[in-house]
């Protein structure tokens, strides 16, 4: 049999038919054009899980369980979206709604805990039983693995890793807190620092790889501009670096978890980004001398991870 999993984004919706080895055989998409009514996204997910049934040559029958990863705060018991700012959504029954347009019993997760299951059953932390999952974005997302089960806390919002604080009175957040990691080490941070690098320094070849207008920063200019021998690029990075490696030390000191993998389009950079960031936290760890050690290491899935671990969200609450 297959599963179906549907990753609900702010802009876009895609649902994928997975098969029993974690490979996806069909693919639907839509975009989600929020904010609108909850029933009107919820029409346009049924039209991709369709899509996605027919593109991978199967039929609805083929399919025990479907779930759906949601952005936002999300009561899985129940199978709402509590509250999700990105779709404006407030109390939204969207299982309930989608059993009601497929005719399939659909499940539900935080889009990040769904994509950190998916890691976790599919790829980076395969064979593991305790892992955290770190997506470098637009903020810092995440998912926390215990013992196998999604950690969400008792009220189900656990797992917010972009919003601990790692700097009193520091930048102020997108969530109205100060300090919060996600403002120092999203690639929304690294942006912001890349900028203000270059307004030091007129002379960077940052200024090359934009073309000279500033609003062409995008997360890999820095990086881009290191591997051309940029000084000031290379103060970018290892600043950026320092800030996520204070993160993922507090990580370890607090789940002691196997693996840590690093998601996002950050994560590409492979070495250059996870070879200093694993001699860092070597030395910041609390426990710098244990004998079992957890290993940082790039995610595997992109952007499958989401869908993956939406469809095998019925392993956790079937």
């Amino acid at each position: 049999m297959y599963k179906l999993g549907i990753d609900l984004g702010g802009t876009n919706i895609v649902a994928g038919v997975v098969d029993e080895n974690y490979n996806i055989a069909g693919v639907g998409k839509a975009k989600t054009r929020a904010p609108r009514p909850a029933e009107e996204v919820a029409d346009d997910m049924a039209k991709t899980v369709f899509e996605a049934i027919e593109n991978a040559g199967i039929s609805i029958d083929d399919i025990d369980y479907m779930g759906i990863g949601s952005p936002g705060a999300v009561d899985a018991e129940n199978g709402t979206v509590i509250y999700s700012s990105n779709l404006a959504f407030n109390d939204v029954a969207l299982t309930k709604m989608m059993t009601e347009r497929v005719g399939k019993e659909f499940y539900i997760g935080n889009d990040a805990n769904a994509a950190a299951y998916g890691e976790f059953i599919a790829g980076a932390g395969k064979g593991t039983k305790n892992f955290v999952a770190v997506t470098l974005g637009t903020g810092v997302g995440g998912g926390i693995i215990i013992n196998g089960e999604i950690y969400t806390g008792f009220n189900g919002i656990a797992g917010e890793l972009g919003h601990f604080s790692i700097e009193m009175d520091g930048v102020i957040c997108s969530c109205g807190r100060s300090g919060c990691w996600e403002a120092y080490a999203s690639a929304t941070a690294l942006i912001r620092q890349t900028k203000q690098a270059m307004n030091r320094y007129p002379e960077s070849e940052m200024w090359n790889l934009c073309g000279g207008n500033i609003d062409n920063v995008s997360g890999l200019t820095a990086f881009n501009a290191l591997r051309r021998g940029d000084y000031a690029a290379e103060g970018v990075v290892n600043k950026y670096i320092q800030y996520l490696a204070t993160g993922i030390a507090n990580i370890i000191t607090i789940f002691q978890p196997e693996i840590i993998c690093i998601g996002g389009g950050i994560s590409k950079e492979g070495d250059t980004l996870i070879a200093p960031l694993r001699k860092i936290v070597a030395g910041e760890k609390f426990v710098r001398n244990a004998k079992k050690k957890t290993e940082i290491k790039a995610a595997t899935l992109g952007n499958d991870a989401g869908i993956i671990g939406a469809a095998y969200l019925c392993n956790l609450y079937k």
